[in-house]
């Protein structure tokens, strides 16, 4: 599983004209079911995305399309984890990481 965490490298009012298509492309990623996870991040980040599992240059050529790279507004800064145990409400999770 990855921990994604977005960093903004332009002004904040640059980034805000850009975040009504980052948060459509968020819709499209957890759609088809790539993202389980996102939200405003704090000191670390300014948001965070957590993955489902998956091969990491999909998850990378994917973060490479979100707008607010695209428009060079932010960088992602990925962490790799292996999860050994979830709560019950990441069952369809939990069934991944036993295959």
């Amino acid at each position: 599983m990855y921990i994604a965490l977005l960093s903004y490298t332009a002004p904040r009012n640059e980034v805000d004209y850009a975040l009504a298509e980052h948060a459509e492309w968020l819709r499209s990623h957890f759609a088809h079911g790539l993202f389980l996870v996102s939200g405003k991040g704090n000191e670390d980040a300014d948001q965070v995305i957590i993955s489902r599992p998956c091969q990491r240059g999909k998850l990378d050529a994917v973060l490479a399309t979100d707008p607010l790279v695209l428009q060079r507004l932010a960088h992602y800064r990925v962490i790799e984890f292996s999860a050994t145990r979830t709560a019950g409400e990441f069952l369809t999770v939990n069934e991944a990481l036993a295959s």
